[in-house]
């Protein structure tokens, strides 16, 4: 969601600031800000785009600064609520989270002569550290005392106006890491806005408390004992961020799949084979005593893990529930300590699935696996078990590949757990790893169809609904694409299994419905077409994509894209592709923010 980006150095930073904000728009956001220490405490900020704050700050300079890119929660998208936020001229923080106790301090606050300017619950954070910074004439330990009395999820970076080589962080549920130069330093919360300045990184843990300066920096623990917390070399570049020869970065991450996919299964077909190993030392020990699954994760990565059901449930033989992670935790659920809890996240730091992660471990349920994007996460350093996907950086909000290698990682984990309950022959084990082996080239086959989905966007992009429809196991693949379509067209989608059509959705088909089916060559494909009869019957126009050797005939009102031959049980992970490629392209037909879609972050990290 928001963005942090913060800089000590012997040169000027605003550069550094600016570039690193633009590296963080596809979070998503709706106004942006900076302030530098230079002479005392300067501040510019902008309800609008990071150019609209690279204009304004031209000729801002400062050897120390924070920089912010906000997306509203309290307070509406404006100037006076932008980040950074300051008290006095004297303090001035930029904060990722939300201080759930920000009412009780205002008024705390308020009565201490406090005057507030904004709507926000981060100006809390300013006045505090400005009232604990008087006392002290530490930012070190106003910060430290500040943030004992803060209840909720931060990440907040902090200058003050009389130091020109100091700046103090810390972290709460909400991720934030160190970028380390020479002879400068710098903070982030994300990686990817430091890569043109450095690749060292230090991740925090929550309840830390960071002193950044020139030539060092103190990481301190929740009991203010020095921590030591181990630097990493980030294996991205920053090239890999950046779109090259395409127009959006969901582009460039719809035709990298078939990369992403390759790099996700190779350690598994050219090392381990469904191996334990595949997911930490522990596998074995963990997996041989599961007795159920229950996958938990939020949007995309639910559905995921709903196709994730159908694997488990089928190769493996063992029950399998997927949980609304937003949602788990607010419900009595029966506990189970053979159950294994498995998260799925793109960043690694979506609040809701860390939430309910906590929640069953605190239950009892201590047999947790993790299939995340990225390395030091939240998520993987809270997890016994792990798998990360090679996607590499997802920048755009619709995500693409981070789907498609987690639907590959869970069928890794299916298979493997199928060769510890003894469900996976030999021969069965030998055709999967050919399956998958064969997997990149069928992505990059699917991919070839792009021309006629542009003409089927051009219809969509009229249109302001739109019905998805599928059977089985690729009923998930028609949430997901009802999901896209909306996230980046706007354009209201539902999806539904199609037998449900005459319990509720059939009363919603005319003409100006288009109707979506996935129609895979499976074992329901012709209860599927009975169901496709009843919207033609109704004047519906059907969008069919189609296996090679599915019998649909084009006509009139139906359209048929026909991909390869059926892919078995990979066959969700193909399907997939088209539908993100509608999406791309109907976006494009209406002309919306493709990569930065209204009212979406890319990473939610609050709740």
């Amino acid at each position: 969601m928001c963005g942090i980006v913060g800089a000590v150095a012997q040169r000027n930073v605003v550069p550094i600031l600016i570039e690193g904000l633009k590296r963080l728009e596809y979070r998503g956001y709706d106004s942006a800000g900076l302030a530098v220490i230079n002479g005392g405490l300067s501040r510019i900020r902008s309800a609008g785009r990071v150019g609209e704050l690279a204009a304004l700050s031209r000729n801002v300079r400062g050897n120390i600064g924070i920089a912010h890119t906000r997306w509203a929660t309290h307070g509406a998208p404006t100037e006076r609520n932008a980040h950074p936020h300051a008290s006095r001229d004297e303090i001035a923080v930029v904060h990722n989270g939300i201080i759930e106790n920000h009412v009780e301090l205002r008024r705390k606050l308020e009565k201490l002569g406090y005057h507030f300017e904004s709507e926000t619950d981060t100006e809390v954070i300013a006045h505090l550290v400005h009232h604990y910074y008087r006392e002290s004439r530490d930012l070190l330990a106003a910060t430290r005392s500040a943030v004992k009395e803060l209840k909720g999820a931060y990440a907040i970076a902090i200058v003050s106006h009389d130091s020109q080589e100091r700046m103090v962080c810390a972290r709460e549920g909400s991720p934030l890491l160190l970028g380390l130069g020479i002879e400068e330093n710098f903070v982030a919360s994300d990686a990817s806005a430091l890569l043109p300045v450095t690749r060292k990184m230090v991740y925090l843990e929550d309840g830390d408390v960071a002193d950044i300066g020139l030539f060092e920096h103190k990481i301190y623990d929740r009991e203010g004992h020095v921590a030591k917390r181990d630097a990493y070399l980030s294996e991205l570049s920053a090239e890999t961020t950046e779109l090259g020869k395409y127009r959006h970065f969901m582009q460039k991450e719809i035709f990298e799949q078939p990369k992403a996919i390759a790099d996700t299964i190779d350690v598994a077909i050219n090392e381990l084979g469904f191996s334990p190993l595949l997911f930490g030392p522990d596998g074995e020990s963990i997996l041989s005593e599961i007795d159920s699954v229950t996958i938990i994760a939020c949007g995309t990565s639910y559905h995921a893990g709903l196709v994730a059901k159908y694997w488990i449930e089928s190769l493996a033989g063992i029950p399998c529930q997927t949980e609304v992670a937003s949602e788990y935790r607010y419900r009595e659920s029966v506990c189970n300590p053979d159950t294994l809890i498995v998260t799925i996240s793109q960043s690694g730091e979506t609040a809701d699935t860390l939430a309910a992660l906590n929640h069953a471990k605190a239950r009892g349920q201590t047999k947790t696996l993790s299939v995340c994007n990225v390395d030091e996460s939240a998520l993987i350093r809270q997890s016994k078990l792990r798998f990360l996907t090679r996607a590499g950086p997802e920048i755009g909000v619709a995500s693409t590949k981070a789907f498609t290698t987690q639907l590959v990682a869970l069928f890794l984990f299916t298979l493997t757990l199928a060769k510890i309950k003894g469900r996976l022959p030999i021969e069965q084990e030998a055709e999967h790893i050919e399956s998958l082996r064969r997997l990149p080239h069928a992505v990059n086959h699917a991919l070839e169809i792009e021309p006629q989905i542009v003409r089927w966007a051009e219809k969509f992009s009229e249109k302001h609904h739109a019905l998805f429809l599928a059977r089985g196991i690729h009923y998930p693949i028609a949430l997901e694409g009802a999901l896209k379509l909306k996230e980046i067209s706007y354009i209201h989608a539902e999806a539904y299994p199609a037998g449900e059509l005459k319990h509720g959705p059939l009363a919603l088909v005319d003409s100006n419905m288009p109707v979506v089916a996935v129609a895979p060559s499976d074992v329901l494909l012709e209860k599927l077409k009975s169901n496709l009869q009843e919207v033609r019957a109704r004047g519906g126009e059907l969008y069919v994509v189609a296996d090679e050797d599915s019998h649909f005939m084009e006509e009139a009102s139906v359209h048929v894209i026909r991909m390869a031959e059926h892919a078995g049980y990979l066959s969700p992970i193909l399907h997939a592709i088209p539908l993100q490629l509608l999406a791309y392209h109907a976006a494009l037909q209406k002309g919306t923010d493709v990569d930065k879609p209204r009212n979406l972050a890319k990473s939610v990290t609050v709740e």
